[in-house]
């Protein structure tokens, strides 16, 4: 039996998680800090754009754009801010 892409395409899709996990790896941790950079330089091109700006619909455009960076670097830096070592203690190791 034939499968189409589709259905494929839906057996290979990850689960989509609700909640960031407790334990972070040294992988997810480095991605978490090269977003906080990319957030970073966003929310300055955004203050820099927006103080260049004549136009008043434009300008408003541009710091609410900078103001979303800015709630995504928040929430970004929430989650660096737990004591991986406790949570890495809650996870079962496996018996060797």
């Amino acid at each position: 039996m034939q499968q189409t892409q589709a259905q494929q395409g839906q057996q290979q899709q990850q689960p989509l998680m609700t909640q960031p996990p407790q334990v972070i790896t040294t992988k997810d941790y480095q991605y978490l800090k090269d977003q906080l950079s990319w957030e970073i330089l966003a929310m300055k091109k955004c203050r820099h754009f927006s103080q260049e700006s004549t136009n008043s619909e434009i300008k408003q455009a541009i710091d609410k754009a900078g103001q979303m960076h800015q709630r995504h670097y928040q929430l970004l830096l929430k989650h660096l801010q737990n004591n991986n070592i406790e949570e890495m203690k809650k996870v079962p190791q496996i018996q060797q």
